[in-house]
């Protein structure tokens, strides 16, 4: 059995204009955590069309602009628990997982969200709001960094 795992995710920091106001989508995954659609990348498969068919899975959108001029990755190094490591144990996959997500600004014009079975809520909401729920410190970084992008300046 394997124990070490290396594996990369795609995400989007997906966002919407709502008058003068940019709002942000955070997801509420199973583990209660609050962060931004992403997904692993599966085999033979580029991080644009990752980014498409998660956010589609997850949230219902097809109508997406990707900002060419944002793309940023976290990394990071967890354990898995729970049910997560009996999965991976049954698939004989590693347990230790060393990860690298990277993310794209993603534009939207829809409002609407399906969320499908991986995740139990969602909001939009402005920066401040969504740097306040996001409990990731990978996820506040790159929240910055497309606050940074789009022109939002906060004293966070």
């Amino acid at each position: 059995m394997k124990y070490l795992a290396f594996e990369k995710s795609v995400g989007g920091v997906l966002y919407r204009k709502q008058g003068g106001n940019i709002l942000f989508l955070l997801l509420r995954y199973r583990s209660g955590q609050w962060d931004f659609p992403k997904g692993h990348v599966e085999k033979e498969e580029s991080e644009e069309q990752t980014l498409r068919r998660e956010i589609k899975e997850e949230t219902g959108i097809e109508d997406i602009n990707i900002l060419p001029i944002f793309r940023k990755s976290v990394r990071f190094f967890y354990s898995a628990k729970g049910n997560e490591k009996k999965e991976r144990e049954h698939l004989g996959k590693g347990i230790y997982i060393f990860k690298k997500v990277v993310y794209y600004a993603v534009e939207t014009l829809t409002e609407k969200i399906e969320i499908d079975f991986e995740n139990k809520n969602f909001a939009w909401l402005d920066y401040e709001q969504a740097y306040e729920r996001i409990s990731n410190a990978g996820s506040k970084k790159i929240l910055r960094a497309a606050g940074h992008c789009l022109n939002i300046y906060s004293n966070i």
